[in-house]
């Protein structure tokens, strides 16, 4: 006797023979008129376009739209733009499959920008995804989406920081972050920095390891944009999550979530440099790896721990090699750190690691030899409280 298919398998069978699949529960929404338009428009993209139309429900087959688009695409094999209902709101949601990095950022942007367009503020759900395939065609979805959404972006980041967690830099509510998320989204002006896409290692939460390599090739002008869009899609996250516990371990892992989340954007707002910016990447990732504990736990399942990245260079991803034990030329201790593979074996070659540079009386260093906070911490490394020394302000002391 044969299992019943899988909800995922059953929409991958129904996009073979039809772009559109709509749960029974939304087939009202796509007349027969606007559907053969949205048809179309679909024929006449310059990429497979596949819409599907569930509802995203905590606690249902499918809670987030990235877990459901991820699913159809890897049942359906095939690769192009996959657009959902958004996990947050009443927006639209997409993912792209194939193309260079401009024309994902490009098709993907253009999904999303029907939700600023003024004259689509009361528009039907079909004729937003009508839309939202013409700008796809149009191409030059994200240049369209920042103009669409500039006037939302005059509050700063640290003001909305801590109007989010209360006058005085503590968080406003526990674990639910209800009222507080109000704020948040200020500080997000719904921007979105594919917040529900982030994964690692099929863990969702987690800053994605492909930001931290396209970084580690940018100029400072780019790594900063690529930095302010992951501290505001973490801000975006952290908008969305409502855990039900009373847990105090989930609690105080909100906690560090939420005062990570600050001090990011804190260190963000005052970079002087490149190890600034990598230190606003080092705390969004320590805030996904408190959210993404928390969560496991509020939901019964264990701690996860957190990753750290690689002492030597964090752009260059996890510490996936363990602990190797270096010392500094010149130095007489030795020290035990966690590194990514290729630095670990550079230390078993005795070869000086490829280390982030800072810049020391006009000449460059290794970032650990600079007199800087994130030399004495080992960008986290060396304690639990980096969070803490950053919100305190030792990051200019």
């Amino acid at each position: 006797m044969s299992s019943e298919p899988s909800p995922g398998t059953k929409i991958a069978a129904a996009l073979r023979r039809s772009p559109v699949y709509a749960d029974p529960s939304l087939e009202s929404v796509l007349s027969k008129g606007r559907l053969a338009t949205l048809l179309a428009r679909i024929e006449a993209a310059p990429v497979p376009v596949f819409v599907v139309l569930v509802p995203l429900i905590k606690g249902g087959t499918w809670e987030e739209s990235d877990e459901l688009l991820t699913v159809v695409h890897d049942r359906l094999d095939r690769d192009g733009l996959y657009i959902s209902l958004s996990s947050y709101g009443n927006q639209l949601d997409a993912r792209r499959w194939g193309g260079t990095r401009e024309e994902i950022q490009d098709s993907e942007y253009a999904v999303r920008l029907p939700f600023f367009l003024p004259e689509f503020k009361d528009a039907i759900l079909v004729d937003r995804l009508i839309k939202a395939v013409e700008l796809v065609t149009a191409g030059g979805g994200y240049a369209a989406y920042e103009k669409a959404t500039a006037h939302l972006h005059s509050r700063s980041r640290t003001d909305a920081v801590k109007e989010s967690l209360g006058g005085d830099g503590s968080p406003a509510l526990p674990i639910t972050l209800g009222a507080a998320t109000a704020a948040v989204a200020g500080l997000a002006v719904w921007r979105w920095r594919r917040s529900a896409r982030v994964r690692r290692e099929q863990r969702p939460l987690l800053l994605p390891r492909e930001v931290l390599t396209a970084a580690g090739t940018a100029d400072r002008a780019e790594l900063r944009g690529r930095v302010e869009h992951e501290v505001v899609a973490f801000g975006e996250l952290l908008e969305g999550v409502d855990l039900d516990s009373d847990a105090s371990r989930v609690h105080d892992l909100m906690t560090l979530a939420l005062d990570a989340y600050q001090a990011a954007a804190k260190t963000l707002d005052s970079a002087g440099g490149v190890p600034d910016l990598v230190g606003a990447l080092v705390l969004v990732d320590r805030g996904r790896d408190a959210l993404d504990s928390a969560r496991s736990l509020a939901g019964g399942r264990r701690e996860t721990p957190p990753s750290p990245l690689c002492f030597f260079n964090p752009l260059h991803g996890d510490a996936a090699a363990g602990t190797v034990t270096w010392r500094e030329l010149g130095s007489r201790d030795s020290l035990r750190v966690r590194a990514c593979g290729a630095c670990a074996k550079a230390v078993r070659d005795h070869r000086v690691p490829e280390s982030l540079p800072d810049e020391v009386d006009g000449k460059a260093v290794p970032y650990y030899a600079a007199p800087t906070l994130w030399a004495r911490t080992g960008y986290g490394q060396f304690g639990d409280d980096l969070v803490h020394r950053v919100l305190r302000g030792d990051l200019r002391s």
